[in-house]
């Protein structure tokens, strides 16, 4: 194969893993080309020099990669799509505190992507740029506004999945109109205002997770805030928490700061709830041999995603569809029904049949042909938006 064939590499980093996926710049919605992982990264230059090699033993040269593409998560005072230069690595590591699982590795890779693949162009696609079209009222804290001039203020994240979800779901419920907006999303500069609105919530729920507000394709908000910490409770962080707790528990333990962070997104969330562990899927376990902790856990993340999708409900004047992705969010029918059987007066008409046969990592309508609001599940492909965006720019130029 010669090297006139260009390729995109969509890179998704996190704190001991790096994945990648390859795809063609001409054909970026067609089938990916390859696609590969590493677990326990502890040297990133190592793992790149890996993946490179792997690609050439299929017959994937350096020369044919024209870009290579990170899904970063927070910058300091930058969002949207950028070009991964120094800028954008010191406004990642600006902001590692924020987010100290996430930004470090990235800020790592695209250090480590300069020296390994110098000749192909780096781009960053913020997990913020989806939320660059909320209202100020939604992004605003109540702070100082000394407070807010430094950026404390709601960012949200999971944008490429509550992106690539708000084009699907649209898809799947018959509105093309919709997921065209979304998929055009960046190069309009935001939602299209069509005829009729398309007005969803889409629960990401799964390692970290997030209730979104979509509309026309374009965020409205999300449960996110400031900082992935936020929002429900997660696997192992604690999700929505009074500003007074962290220095109520500092005094009654004795601790720093630090030490109460570190409690938090180590050991709260679903894992400190159920007591057993940060997997639903043990949690379930645990819930149906009779434990009320981990019980519990469950009732909690069902009552907070519930609580997000009235939110969006009430702040758009109605949904048309609710979705589900994430590991959690497509694999676990129980979750999916705990979370919207209260929703049936409000016109969400579930179909059990068809929420507990559809098959594990797959998506479809779960709702009754007669439900007002649509129910959904889709598989989340954070890769093709990645990909899809860097090749729009690269066939500009």
């Amino acid at each position: 194969m010669g090297n006139s064939r260009k390729i995109i590499l969509a890179v998704n980093v996190g704190s001991t893993s790096y994945k990648y996926a390859l795809f063609g710049i001409s054909d970026v919605d067609s089938a990916r080309l390859k696609k590969g992982s590493f677990e326990r990264v502890s040297n990133y230059e190592e793992a790149i020099s890996g993946s490179l090699a792997e690609l050439k033993e299929e017959g994937f040269g350096e020369g044919e990669i024209d870009a290579v593409v990170f899904k970063t998560v927070l910058g300091k005072n930058i969002s949207g799509l950028l070009e991964a230069d120094e800028r954008v690595v010191e406004a990642l590591e600006a902001m590692s505190f924020v987010a100290p699982a996430h930004n470090p590795p990235y800020a790592a890779a695209i250090r480590a992507f300069g020296k390994i693949l110098p000749s192909a162009k780096k781009f960053a696609l913020f997990e913020t740029s989806f939320y660059d079209w909320a209202d100020d009222a939604w992004k605003r804290y109540a702070v100082p506004n000394s407070w807010f001039e430094i950026g404390i203020k709601r960012n949200g994240f999971h944008g490429a999945t509550h992106k690539y979800a708000a084009e699907r779901v649209a898809e799947l419920c018959g509105r093309p109109d919709a997921a065209e907006s979304a998929k055009m999303l960046y190069v309009n500069k935001g939602r299209l205002p069509l005829e009729k609105p398309f007005r969803m919530a889409n629960c990401h729920l799964g390692g970290s997770s997030s209730v979104c507000g979509v509309l026309n394709g374009a965020a409205i908000g999300t449960s996110m805030g400031f900082s992935p910490q936020s929002g429900l409770p997660q696997n192992n962080r604690v999700g929505d928490l009074d500003a007074a707790a962290i220095p109520f528990a500092m005094r009654e333990f004795g601790i720093s700061a630090d030490e109460a962070l570190a409690k938090l997104s180590k050991e709260g969330g679903l894992l400190g709830i159920s007591g057993v562990s940060n997997d639903m899927r043990d949690i379930r376990g645990e819930a149906m041999r009779g434990n009320p902790n981990a019980r519990l856990a469950i009732d909690t993340l069902a009552h907070s995603a519930r609580s997000y999708i009235g939110a969006w409900l009430a702040q758009m004047g109605g949904l048309d569809a609710i979705s589900f992705s994430g590991g959690i969010g497509e694999n676990d029918f129980e979750l999916r029904e705990e979370i919207l059987e209260p929703l049936e007066n409000l016109g969400v008409s579930l179909d059990k049949k068809k929420n507990e046969s559809l098959p594990k990592k797959s998506e479809g309508i779960i709702s009754s042909d007669d439900s007002k609001i649509k129910v959904a599940v889709v598989v989340s492909d954070e890769e093709l938006v990645m990909a899809r965006e860097a090749a729009r720019i690269l066939s500009a130029r």
